[in-house]
């Protein structure tokens, strides 16, 4: 942590104050009218000057705040405070720029965490490299069926800001935090927090794979009641050893095994809670059944088990963890069942975009017909493959990186038929569809998990998945 930075969260008294807000976009827009409305002198700086930064720029100089387009590298005179948007990343020269004259530097979410009021909702915080925004749904929706008044909000859904300057009362946040997020919220102190999961990724950003983790673990800094790890997971665990934690803050494991003493887990078919129960030694809390979690995938099963962990923290009774879990629907294009052909189901997890995610997804299903490639992003396919190669019919590769995975299946699962579709036009993705249909055999499951991003072929995951769901209702209605 930089010498610039403030770790208390004392009030900050905004009026007057010169406040550099870095870059314009999702969280640099909101965040510099809040500022201007507490009182502070802002200045937004912003790389680029493209025309819809031009547009932004015209609605912020329209209310009297200074804009430089085109600069982001540049200490604006005078600046005794950076709040800046969460991409940007830790080496850029602005930030070293602060850094030598002393100037703290906060994200969007320590801004929300300082403008807190004093009867403000507490926290429950959620990341991890895999399973965020599903498990921080899943907690709201239990935190609802619990009569609290709460929302999903942070990384996804509701701005922060929003939640906590808006006229709405929460009696409880559920917050996704990403990397990026965590590692400019000095101050933040969740009442419970968990990190699901941690595997490379964003590693550009971060620098290296020990400071994406420690990022990661500052979710758990000064936690009042449960540090929530994954048992299966000893990186987790060992960012909860190291977090500097409230008295009494107790460390609880969630694990698809039978849980111990201080655990969630799962028994015969059941989610149980050995952790907030009286005895926990001797006793166990029935908190919902394995088919209550939609869909009961094991990574899902998982994440159920994580924000379970967190309600029962908060002191949700059991009735509102299953009952919340019946009434949560998951996201399109996360392990979504599109339709049965021929006995044969296609499953579409186009959110699957790196490795980690794709590995639980294939951890789901067998046999699979695997539809997989894309953007690497620099990730290396060899684990995934021979950890999923039993588990494979055949594979169907596209996009601009898909050599990588064919070498890896040629390494780790010779003996799987493998399809190279060398095409980017519109219909690439039916002719995957079809090629995989013609690998599958009845109670097969064709599985669009790709482990890569998107962006070579469709505009983001949600295009790619939609582009998987319209070539397999074709497949059906061609049936019928």
């Amino acid at each position: 942590m930089g010498s610039g930075q403030v770790t208390s969260s004392e009030p900050f008294d905004f009026q007057g104050k010169h406040v550099t807000v870095a870059g314009l976009g999702v969280s640099g827009v909101p965040a510099a009218k809040v500022l201007h409305g507490l009182g502070a002198s802002v200045t937004v700086v912003n790389d680029g000057a493209d025309e819809r930064a031009r547009a932004q720029a015209a609605e912020l100089e329209a209310l009297g705040i200074t804009v430089r387009l085109g600069d982001g590298d540049t200490l604006p005179e005078g600046s005794e405070l950076i709040v800046t948007a969460p991409g940007w990343k830790p080496d850029k020269p602005l930030f070293a720029a602060a850094e030598q004259a002393g100037v703290p530097v906060w994200g969007d979410v320590e801004l929300a965490w300082r403008l807190r009021g004093p009867d403000a909702a507490d926290w429950l915080a959620v990341t991890g490299t895999n399973g965020k925004t599903t498990t921080v749904q899943m907690l709201a929706s239990i935190l609802k069926a619990a009569g609290l008044r709460t929302a999903a909000v942070g990384n996804i859904g509701v701005s922060l800001l929003d939640a906590v300057l808006g006229e709405e009362r929460y009696d409880v946040l559920a917050v996704e935090l990403s990397s990026y997020q965590l590692h400019w919220a000095p101050s933040l102190r969740a009442h419970s927090a968990t990190v699901l999961n941690l595997a490379p990724d964003h590693l550009d950003w971060h620098g290296s794979m020990e400071a994406y983790a420690a990022d990661k673990g500052r979710i758990y800094e000064g936690n009042r009641v449960a540090c929530v790890y994954n048992v299966a997971d000893k990186a987790t665990e060992d960012l909860v050893r190291e977090a500097d934690v409230e008295e009494g803050c107790r460390a609880v494991g969630f694990t698809l095994g039978t849980p111990g003493p201080s655990q969630l887990g799962v028994v015969e078919g059941l989610l149980v809670d050995r952790a907030f129960v009286e005895d926990r030694h001797k006793n166990a809390q029935e908190l919902a059944e394995v088919g209550d979690v939609n869909p009961p995938a094991p990574h899902n099963i998982a994440n159920a088990l994580a924000a379970a962990a967190l309600a029962r923290a908060y002191g949700v009774p059991a009735r509102a963890v299953r009952d919340g879990l019946r009434a949560f629907t998951p996201d399109a294009h996360r392990i979504a069942h599109v339709a049965d052909v021929d006995g044969v189901a296609y499953v579409d997890d186009s959110k699957a975009t790196n490795t980690h995610a794709a590995e639980a997804s294939l951890a789901a299903y067998e046999p699979i017909v695997w539809i997989a490639g894309g953007l690497a992003k620099g990730a290396t396919f060899d684990e995934l493959v021979a950890k999923s190669a039993k588990r494979l019919r055949g594979a169907v590769l596209i996009g601009a990186d898909r050599a990588l995975i064919r070498e890896a299946l040629a390494r780790h699962a010779p003996q799987v038929p493998v399809v190279d579709l060398d095409r980017t036009d519109t219909g690439a993705m039916r002719a995957a569809v079809q090629e995989a249909r013609r690998l599958a055999r009845a109670g097969d499951t064709v599985l669009l998990a790709p482990a890569c991003a998107s962006m070579d072929m469709f505009a983001n995951y949600n295009k790619r998945g939609d582009a998987f769901a319209d070539a397999v209702r074709e497949l059906g209605s061609a049936d019928g």
